[in-house]
């Protein structure tokens, strides 16, 4: 930072995995009770998982659905995700999730996560905020893959952060039975309704209640439908819904931070970003090529972690000779 490599305007994030040190032939099925009780006591990669289970889950109830477990779990490193590479075996692995900034390349932020992808992008919020937090540092873009562009996370950069959000929105695969699809129908914000192409509205509610309701479903939508009479005499309801009396839409309840991303996505500047990106790729590259991290010597998520902080220092360390040493000199003092 003091010597300008860091500008702070633009970051970019992404992940990578990292195989773990543990064979996944001593995995066991997620859903078996396992006793971890071993010698003296459990290791310290299975205290640290134990301890994260704890806090997770403080308070077991009944009426609250517990998370899906994992398919296979690592006896020695139980915190390690069990994960596939496209055409390959599975493994245990961990991922190391770095926050650069886009001027230089510098890592401004490292952390390890397990090898899944929810965990993955939660993990840029504790990037960003610590980032903000240790160096008043907070960008104008943020540019990551469409991962990150789940409508949580657009709004979480939009509404809370104050960040553009430079990612390809996520989306469900377009309708392939030939039906109209939800972009043909028109947004009206006064109104709180859709209209199709016939002039009918679809509302998330055709009546009062006498408690009033959210109408928001466990998938963070709302779901707009149209009236059964309007669609059973509609010249154009075999185009429409054939299949159903009425049409739907869900709509997120971060449709404003989405539509928002839409439009950035239009702009040159993105483009720029989606350029710009590559650096984080080739940061990646440079770790398992270069300096061949590409399995852990360490377990557990503290082991985890040292290893990719030291990997990241190491990192940023070379990228400030490359910049910071005229190319004359390097060529004169490099080693023969």
């Amino acid at each position: 930072m003091s010597e300008g490599l860091v500008e702070g305007e633009g970051f970019a994030v992404d992940a990578s995995v990292v195989k773990a040190d543990a064979n996944r032939a001593r995995g066991v099925p997620g859903t078996e009770v396992i006793d971890w009780r071993q010698g003296d006591g459990p290791s310290r990669a299975v205290q640290e998982y134990l301890s994260a289970l704890e806090e997770a889950n403080p308070a077991p109830s009944d009426d609250v659905e517990s998370a899906t477990p994992p398919k296979r779990i690592s006896l020695t490193d139980p915190a390690a995700r069990y994960t596939a590479a496209p055409g390959g075996p599975a493994f245990f692995a961990y991922s190391t999730n770095y926050l650069i900034d886009l001027h230089a390349g510098i890592i401004v932020d490292v952390e390890a996560t397990p090898a899944h992808r929810t965990q993955e992008v939660e993990s840029t919020k504790t990037m960003v905020d610590r980032v903000e937090q240790r160096f008043a540092l907070k960008p104008k873009r943020l540019v990551g893959d469409t991962a990150y562009g789940t409508g949580a996370m657009l709004a979480w950069m939009v509404q809370e952060k104050g960040i553009d959000p430079h990612v390809p929105v996520w989306q469900r695969p377009p309708r392939n039975d030939g039906t109209f699809p939800n972009s043909d129908f028109h947004w009206i914000e006064r109104s709180d309704e859709y209209r199709c192409a016939a002039g009918h509205a679809l509302r998330k509610e055709r009546r009062p209640f006498k408690a009033q309701r959210s109408h928001i479903t466990r998938a963070g939508t709302i779901i707009y439908r149209s009236s059964q009479t309007d669609c059973a005499s509609c010249s154009m309801k075999d185009q429409c819904c054939p299949n159903t009396p009425m049409r739907k839409i869900a709509r997120s309840v971060h449709e404003e931070a989405r539509e928002e991303a839409r439009a950035i996505a239009n702009t040159p500047a993105y483009k720029r970003s989606r350029r710009e990106r590559k650096k984080v790729e080739m940061l990646f590259a440079h770790l398992k090529r270069i300096l061949k991290l590409d399995r852990l010597r360490l377990r557990g998520p503290s082991g985890a972690h040292d290893e990719f902080l030291l990997a990241a220092t190491a990192q940023n360390l070379r990228r400030m000779a490359k910049w910071l040493v005229p190319v004359s000199q390097q060529a004169v003092t490099a080693p023969t």
